[in-house]
This record gives C-alpha cells, structure tokens and sequence, in this order.
C-alpha cells in the first residue's frame, strides 16, 4: 500500500512500492491474457481440424442432409408463390404444392414411362457404338486410345480374328469354373440390390427431410441461430434469413432454367429427327443444375447420340446445343438470376472441379448452393465491417 508521510505526501520509497506493484499487476494480466489467447487459439484450431475430419468422413451423409434441405427450400419457395395467389394456411398451400408434384411425377411415368424406358435402352446403345466409332476413327488417324476402357467386347472380337484358321473347340466347364461363375453372379446380384436399395433410401432420406424442412422452416431457422454465441445470434438471423432469400430465387430460376431448356432441347431435337429426343431433352433438362459441365456433357450426349443419324443431323444438333447454351448463359441467366446470385464462372468452375474431384458427384452437383452460402456469409461480413469502420470514423 502508499502510505503517507507526515506532511501528508508521498515518499519516495512509497512511489517506488506503488510502481512496482502497479508494474507486478500489469505484467500478471498480460500473462493472463497471454495465456488466453493462446488456449482459445488451441481450441479454435483442433475444434476446425475436428469439422474438417468430421465432413471428410462422413462428406456422403452431409451432402445428403443438404440436398433434403434444398428440396425443402425449394418446397417453401413454391409455397410462398401459391401464398401470393391464394390465402390458404401454410401447411394446406404445401400439401396443394406436394400433391400438384406428385401427380405431375405420376403422369410422367405413366403416360410416358414405356417410351422413356425404350428410348434409354436406344439411347445407352446408339451411345456405345457411337464411342467405339469414335475410339477407331482415333486409332486409325494415330491417335493412342489405350487408355479407353470401351469393354472387352472389341478385345475379344479382335483376339477371334487374329486367328481365322484355328478350330475352336468346343468343351463342357469344369465344376470349379460353374461355381465360380455361379459365385460371381450372386456376387453381382446382391451388389445390384443393394444398389438399388441405397439409391431408392437416399430418394427416400431427401424427400423425408425436405418434407420436415418445407414443414415448419421457422423451427430449424431458430435452432440454428440458437446454436450460434448470444451477441451474435442477430447477426446469425440475419445470415441465414439471407441464405434462405437467395437459395430460393436461385432454385424458383433454376426450375424455370430447366424446364425451358427440357422443352427447347425436346421440340429442336425432334424437328431435326433424331432419335430418343424425350430422354435427350428430360437429361439435358436435369443436367442443367449443374452449371457449365453440366451443359457441356448435355451437348456431347446429344452430338454422340444424333451420330448415328448421319454427319447432318449431328451437326444440327450441335448447332441446337449452341443455341440452347447461349439462350441459358445470356438470356434466361441474367433475368431470372440477376437478383438471386452472381458468381463470376470462372470462380464457380474452380470450385465445381475442386469439390468434384474430393466429393465426387455429389460435390459437382451441390458446388453452386454451397457457393452460395459462402458468397452470403462473406458478402455480409464484409458489410458489416464496413459499418463498424464508418461508425469508428464517424
């Protein structure tokens, strides 16, 4: 402590106490908040290489869950829509919205899913002879096409004419080879199955959460600005109240996208005569969630497949690709996604191989969403630096 002295001021020894101990007591707090730092740091380190190994691991179920969530999304979307036209509660406009989907699915199957069926056998076919035909135009202008892997169908058929003079023989399999044989087609079989059954519980898993997400989307909104640290659950409210504004405007447009490229691709196809036009149009249509590659693979099925129909047919339908990619890129694009989102494509394309070659499809399919969320969390941060700078200014 100071004390005093007896003409009531301060000793001198008594200002070197009191420095000292002021200097002990700031040199103890800078060590604290040292040591602060330096454990919030640890934490915030092994806390982000835990969600890094976390979404590794389990990257499938996570894509999963966030494709249920787009169709939720995207359900909400049309049940706003339907609000605007009618004043029904929200749970009857989304059961309207669910049951219009279904029955539209439900027509499409019935009413054309003998000729889809037909038209993908053709298509798968024309599409292999096709590439074996581009497979020997390339070997015979000397190009190496060994590292295409085109079946063993054109490798067996080369061994057989190699030796036209040899007798074939004929012999009855051995009873290891038949229980070979038989062990490879059960093998098959369950792998078949459990294929199917995988793809048709994933369809399932969707369908289910985005049902409970377009259900009662303000729970999972409050649940996830709950989880988020009490001075920053406003500016979480915020963040997700914008990615949910512009995950819908991008889905409502990228319905419209999809559909018009559906019917232009259809209606051009078969005016040109091409074969399997529907199935054309419908994967064109689909592949169009997926910007650039998706279009760019869309196109080299359509030229592969109108092959077969001759050199003019193929070039027609690669004048219609190029017609219906510049109609998607710089007409139906700006005006129906001009307010919804604006990424600059070469990042996008970056992005979309990056996520592709760690995620497989699921992370080329899901790149642009999750683009988008990134774009809004930054494109709020950054405003909300902006405002702290000029209110520091001010």
């Amino acid at each position: 402590m100071i004390r005093l002295a007896f003409d009531g001021t301060l000793s001198v020894q008594n200002w070197k106490e009191a420095g000292v101990t002021e200097f002990t007591e700031v040199k103890v707090q800078n060590r604290t908040d040292l040591a602060s730092a330096i454990a919030l740091g640890g934490i915030g380190i092994v806390s982000f290489g835990v969600a890094v190994a976390f979404a590794w691991y389990y990257a499938a179920a996570l894509f999963l869950i966030f494709a249920g969530v787009l169709l939720g999304v995207m359900l909400n979307a049309l049940t706003d829509l339907l609000g605007k036209v009618v004043t029904f509660p929200h749970w009857l406009r989304l059961t309207v919205i669910c049951l219009l989907l279904a029955g539209l699915f439900s027509g499409v199957v019935f009413l054309g899913g003998a000729t889809i069926a037909r038209q993908a056998t053709a298509l798968s076919n024309t599409i292999k002879s096709q590439l074996v035909n581009v497979k020997a135009f390339l070997e015979k202008n000397g190009v190496d096409t060994s590292y295409l892997d085109l079946g063993n169908t054109a490798s067996s058929t080369a061994a057989t004419s190699e030796t036209p003079g040899a007798a074939v023989q004929h012999s009855l399999p051995s009873a290891g080879t038949i229980a070979s044989s038989g062990g490879a087609i059960v093998s098959q079989t369950f792998k078949l199955i459990l294929g199917t059954v995988g793809a048709v519980g994933n369809f399932f898993i969707v369908l289910f959460l985005g049902l409970c997400f377009a259900a009662q989307p303000s729970i999972y909104r409050k649940g996830l600005v709950w989880m988020a640290p009490v001075k920053y659950r406003g500016s979480t409210a915020a963040v997700v109240e914008r990615i949910s504004v512009t995950l819908e405007r991008w889905l409502i447009a990228q319905i419209v996208t999809m559909t018009v490229v559906f019917l232009v691709t259809w209606i051009g196809l078969s005016i040109i005569g091409i074969q399997s036009s529907f199935i054309l149009g419908i994967q064109a249509g689909l592949l169009t969630f997926i910007p650039t590659i998706g279009a760019l693979l869309g196109g080299l099925i359509v030229v592969l497949a109108s092959l077969a129909s001759g050199w003019v047919a193929a070039a027609s339908a690669f004048a219609l690709f190029l017609g219906i990619h510049a109609l998607e890129s710089y007409i139906l694009t700006p005006i129906l996604q001009r307010q919804a989102l604006e990424i600059p494509a070469g990042t996008l394309f970056a992005f979309q191989i990056l996520l592709g070659e760690v995620f497989g499809i699921w992370g080329l399919a899901l790149a642009l969403p999750l683009m988008a969320i990134v774009k809004v969390v930054m494109d709020y941060v950054r405003e909300d630096s902006d405002e702290q700078a000029a209110t520091t200014v001010g």
